[in-house]
């Protein structure tokens, strides 16, 4: 222990001694250990996390998608993974093989609740709530931080209705406040008593940037969000997640599984006829893993995760190119100094036990530098993958397991290369070595060095043709012609539903906002939807055109206002748009878009006067107007066949009752202003609030920040593959003017006696960067084929672009090259400055 702490304190005190060979090597551990941890934290928590449940291998999912929300009718490849409330029930029944059996709200994320604390001081606020079956908490075999959770009792109709909330909730908005169970709470204006509070750390059954805050049974569900399907055997709206017992096979429990679910859905008028009874037969289920919740986020990033983890991974082998290449040109530098060493007398393994020491306290250093980039760099991972996210469950603490890696990783680069000097020198006679010493005019750096420098190069290419795509891909998406205005517009998300209105009351309710936002100074337009464009948002249905009986193709609608066209930019190109005279009472009407017109007119002719409808009904509605082509949802939706009706229309046939009709209520707001208006969310919530006080608003957003949203993803892929590709270039940049550097000092003798016998400082510059040159040249020459190979990989995450075009690749060779030549440069000219008396007296 004596001998080892001598060491650590001589590692010590060489490392001091040059101070810009330590500084260098930790920043390029920190930066390769850190980026790599914080990618791989993220990749960690979203893809390989399990849900903070007791047991999570033994939980399955039933199905293997994540389809979404609330769906009626036939699936064409019999895939299962949402189903209906009496499926549920059945299968649960009939399934002794699973411990607990329970069901989850599959689409609670678009529709919040409204949750008030009882007391005349308390504001209602619109939060996530997640309606559950009572054996729930169960299930997921959980406790509750304090009170109880919900039980079977709680999910049945005679029950008082009960909820639980989420700990993060309870803290940060009740500060913990024990009268909290117990208390009444109003949710959707009806009262709710709250019964236990969710363990900590417990986030839901997915992961989610809006995780539940309140969790409530599934039987409280038609009151509090007045819809009509809770108990619809045609309608799918639950996920199934279960515990199976021990010894259980999952391939007959599967097919168990399938079979059932064939015998609920034979009632059913849909698996009527031929074309049904093939579909029936067709109907199953695949059982998953469990453990993590419903994959939502997970298949939503999964592929992009997995891209940064190779760009990364490329990062962190440049870095351990660089750290090798600095080693060596040290331990080589340090040649004469293991030689002196040896001849007095030292053992070679004393020797190579010091440098190994060197090696480990420059790694610990850089490592533990790494641990606070990696913090800093996932903190910024998160604040651009969720900008708005105030509540999302995934933590920027770096993954021990990643950072281990990682380091491990850099140390035994670092061992490897710092004990190969010792290796070279403990191969060499100690005489021989020091009889040169420093009187060389030849050699300076070995082909080793060179093959890592030009490694780097070649791999720094790669990564700046990534940024260079992935740059181009996300301004290709940016400045797509989306066919609307959002200049001096905002977005206002409300909830209608949950504020206690009923489909009676709606159309008085618009009426009222459209005068209210229309006595605000400065508004000019007022559109109210179900929803806007570029939002995460969608409602379809299939259509068929009267007359085209054969034709039965889906579209996407939208209920709207008579603003709202003009209030989102969108233009009408024939006919009328939807006008104040298309009232609940006045004849039905509907205006398509382009896309719907190329899709079901094909062979040309006039839409306006044609009819159009469900395929039961197909005459219901006529078409009076036809819109330009908006772009809804997303840029990458082509041929987005749309028809719009007013607001409170329904479709003649539609013999439901208008309380079973969910399409009436409004779930946004558009409002034009005729300049930016910087009080107008101050002005939008007072408007509402002196509306209905639980009229409140979900979200408020500029247009343009709605619109920015819908790109998060690309743009943190963009940001990403830039950062990393400039981290690449620096690192290659640093390893070629290391090399050349030490070149240089290995030559300065030669290069006195050049510039004596009259070498010119032009001619000592070219020979210098020469090699610098050629170094880079062999990298590009690698890394050109390389790049166009691995465009093939990433294709499918770029808009528009499939192979990597000229622009992009100049670009890059351009940028490498410059900064190539600048690495070379400054060595180059301190190699012309020497002066060949003092090169030639230090001899």
């Amino acid at each position: 222990m004596t001998t080892l702490m001598q060491d650590v304190r001589y590692a010590i005190r060489q490392l001091r001694k040059t101070p810009a060979f330590t500084i260098t090597v930790m920043l390029t551990l920190a930066l390769g250990i850190g980026a790599n941890a914080a990618i791989f934290t993220l990749v960690n928590t979203v893809l390989l996390r399990n849900l903070p449940v007791a047991d999570p291998k033994t939980l399955i999912r039933l199905g293997d998608n994540n389809n979404c929300c609330v769906n009626s009718g036939t699936s064409d490849d019999g895939d299962y993974a949402l189903f209906s409330t009496p499926t549920y029930y059945e299968l649960k029944k009939n399934s002794p093989e699973f411990e607990d059996l329970a069901a989850v709200e599959s689409g609670f994320s678009y529709r919040p609740i409204i949750a008030r604390r009882d007391g005349a001081q308390t504001v209602a606020r619109s939060v996530m709530g997640e309606f559950v079956s009572g054996n729930y908490f169960r299930t997921l075999g959980l406790q509750p931080n304090a009170g109880r959770l919900l039980v079977d009792a709680d999910d049945s109709k005679s029950a008082p209705m009960t909820a639980v909330m989420s700990y993060d909730t309870w803290q940060h908005e009740f500060a913990g406040d024990a009268s909290v169970i117990g208390s009444t709470f109003w949710i959707n204006t009806k009262a709710v008593t709250i019964v236990g509070i969710a363990p900590k750390g417990f986030f839901g059954d997915r992961l989610t940037s809006t995780p539940p805050e309140y969790y409530l049974p599934i039987e409280t569900m038609t009151v509090l969000a007045s819809v009509p399907y809770v108990h619809d055997p045609d309608v799918q709206w639950v996920y199934i997640i279960g515990r199976v017992k021990p010894g259980v096979q999952l391939i007959p429990l599967q097919e168990k599984l399938s079979a059932l679910l064939r015998q609920a859905l034979a009632p059913s008028k849909m698996f009527n006829g031929d074309k049904g009874k093939a579909l029936l037969a067709k109907a199953h289920i695949k059982l998953t893993p469990g453990g993590a919740g419903i994959r939502q986020m997970q298949e939503e990033y999964e592929s992009h995760l997995h891209l940064l983890m190779w760009i990364s991974g490329l990062v962190l082998l440049i870095a351990c190119a660089n750290i090798a290449n600095l080693l060596l040109v040290r331990g080589m530098g340090r040649k004469a100094e293991m030689s002196l060493r040896t001849a007095l007398g030292a053992m070679r393994s004393r020797i190579i036990r010091q440098l190994l020491t060197e090696s480990i306290v420059l790694s610990l250093a850089g490592g533990i530098a790494g641990l606070a980039v990696a913090y800093a760099g996932t903190h910024m991972l998160l604040m651009l993958a969720f900008p708005d996210a105030d509540n999302v469950t995934i933590h920027a603490s770096p993954s021990l397991e990643v950072i281990g890696f990682a380091f491990g990783l850099s140390l035994l680069t670092g061992i490897l290369f710092g004990v190969a000097p010792a290796w070279i020198t403990a191969h060499a006679q100690p005489a021989d070595v020091l009889r040169t010493g420093s009187r060389t005019t030849s050699g300076g750096a070995t082909l080793l060095q060179r093959a890592l420098v030009v490694l780097q190069a070649s791999l720094s290419l790669v990564l700046l043709v990534g940024a260079g795509l992935f740059a181009q891909s996300l301004n290709k998406l940016q400045s797509s012609d989306m066919k609307l205005d959002s200049r001096n517009r905002y977005i206002i998300h409300i909830n209608p539903q949950a504020a206690g209105y009923s489909q009676t009351q709606l159309e008085a309710l618009y009426r009222t906002m459209e005068e209210r936002f229309h006595a605000i100074p400065g508004v000019l337009k007022v559109g109210i939807s179900n929803y806007t464009p570029m939002e995460d948002n969608n409602w379809g249905s299939g259509i068929v055109v009267q007359g085209q009986p054969d034709v039965q193709l889906g579209a996407s609608f939208i209920k709207a206002n008579a603003e709202y066209f003009d209030s989102v930019g969108t233009h009408v190109v024939m006919g009328r748009g939807i006008g104040v005279q298309d009232t609940s009472s006045a004849p039905p009407v509907v205006v398509v878009n382009q896309a719907f017109v190329k899709a079901f007119f094909k062979n040309g002719g006039n839409p306006i006067g044609r009819r159009l409808g469900y395929p039961h009904s197909p005459g219901d509605f006529e078409i009076v107007g036809v819109v330009e082509d908006t772009t809804y949802t997303s840029v990458q939706w082509k041929n987005h066949a749309m028809y719009f009706v007013p607001i409170m229309q329904r479709a003649p046939s539609d013999k439901d009752p208008i309380e079973n009709d969910m399409s009436l209520y409004a779930g946004a707001i558009v409002l034009q202003t005729e300049r930016p208006m910087n009080d107008i969310e101050s002005l939008t919530r007072k408007t509402l609030s002196a509306i209905n006080p639980n009229l409140t608003v979900v979200k408020f957003q500029t247009f343009d920040a709605q619109i920015a949203d819908r790109f998060t993803e690309e743009r943190l892929i963009a940001r990403l593959t830039t950062l990393f590709g400039a981290l690449a270039l620096l690192l290659a940049t640093i390893g070629l003017y290391g090399v050349t550097a030490y070149t240089v000092a290995r030559r300065t003798s030669e290069i006195g006696i050049r510039m004596a016998l009259g070498a010119a400082r032009g001619s000592v510059i070219a020979m210098v960067m020469r090699g610098a040159v050629i170094q880079t040249v062999l990298g590009l020459a690698i890394g050109v084929p390389i790049a166009l190979s691995c465009v093939r990989f990433v294709k499918t995450q770029l808009y528009e672009i499939t192979s990597a075009n000229s622009t992009v690749m100049i670009g890059a060779i351009i940028t490498l090259a410059t900064a190539a030549c600048i690495a070379g440069m400054i060595p180059a000219r301190r190699a012309a400055s020497i002066d060949p008396a003092k090169a030639l007296r230090t001899e």
